[in-house]
């Protein structure tokens, strides 16, 4: 989608991570409320951005912990779509939780919590890591090539195929002049 040419264009960097950063809190904002929506009374900012959040000593707890895992998932298929590149997802992964980090920190203070670090750390290493495999599995896609074009010629794979098929072979089908 924003994959650009080799020339470094800051407002392609930007709008991605502005992107991706969006997306992620939109996703982290649908699970919350599917997940944590219905165990508590009011949904607020206070499960996004206060580290305090994040604890393991309860039900609640849980359910935001696994809230920010399965954003990462999510993260890994952004990236997929959004950065396209595998040696650029640990990149816009580590910005992505800096951002976060510092949302966080401006919300509810520097994160104390040993949970808070954990989890995003785990979520961090899982969007960049899912994010790589599935950026090197759409790079490293075969590219179909068709047999015949729009005018009905012959479009072969190898120019050997080619030469054989289409420029008057022998009759074994192979050129009767020989290449030296």
């Amino acid at each position: 989608m924003f994959y650009g040419a080799l020339v470094w264009d800051p407002w392609l960097i930007i709008a991605q991570i502005a992107c991706l950063q969006c997306l992620y809190y939109l996703t982290l904002g649908l699970v919350l409320a599917f997940l944590v929506g219905t165990r508590v009374s009011q949904m607020s900012l206070f499960y996004i951005f206060d580290f305090a959040a994040i604890c393991a000593s309860s039900v609640t707890g849980w359910c935001v912990i696994a809230s920010f895992l399965l954003t990462s998932f999510a993260g890994a298929s952004y990236l997929l779509y959004l950065i396209e590149r595998a040696k650029k997802c640990l990149d816009f992964s580590a910005t992505l939780y800096i951002i976060h980090l510092v949302i966080c920190t401006c919300y509810g203070g520097w994160p104390s919590s040993f949970t808070w670090w954990i989890v995003n750390i785990a979520g961090l290493a899982l969007m960049a890591l899912l994010g790589e495999y599935l950026c090197i599995r759409h790079e490293l896609r075969e590219i179909p090539i068709s047999r015949f074009g729009r005018s009905g010629t012959c479009e072969h794979e190898s120019l050997s195929l080619c030469t054989q098929n289409c420029h008057g072979g022998g009759p074994n089908g192979f050129m009767e002049t020989e290449i030296p």
